[in-house]
């Protein structure tokens, strides 16, 4: 995966601070059993975490990384959060959220950039 350094991306959310999520992240399959480094973190206050979660995922499914890896106790897990994604979109995207603008817009991996949805 190291061609796509640029493109690959951990999109999640949390209440707590990301150094205190990803201290672990070698030994943790939600991180692909390997060290992270934070790109970039973003603050949206008065949203539901669920659904924000939603959001990403819906937006950018069509770029969802499809991989299962095994646990340190031999267990297939599937990452559901690694997405093949410019970070300037995710950008964009948390820019969207903000404003209001997010709904009716996917990820267009073609373009490498954020679609309306035909109608």
């Amino acid at each position: 995966m190291s061609e796509h350094r640029e493109l690959i991306h951990k999109i999640g959310v949390t209440g707590g601070k990301v150094e205190a999520r990803i201290a672990n992240a070698s030994h943790d399959a939600t991180y692909l059993l390997a060290d992270v480094e934070v790109v970039a973190s973003y603050k949206l206050a008065g949203i539901n975490w669920m659904k924000l979660k939603g959001i990403f995922h819906r937006i950018f499914a069509p770029a969802q990384l499809d991989l299962t890896i095994h646990d340190r106790f031999v267990h297939p897990v599937r990452p559901q959060e690694w997405f093949l994604v410019p970070l300037h979109v995710i950008d964009e995207a948390v820019s969207r959220i903000r404003d209001g603008s997010i709904t009716n817009v996917v990820y267009d991996p073609k373009t490498a950039s954020l679609v309306g949805l035909a109608r």
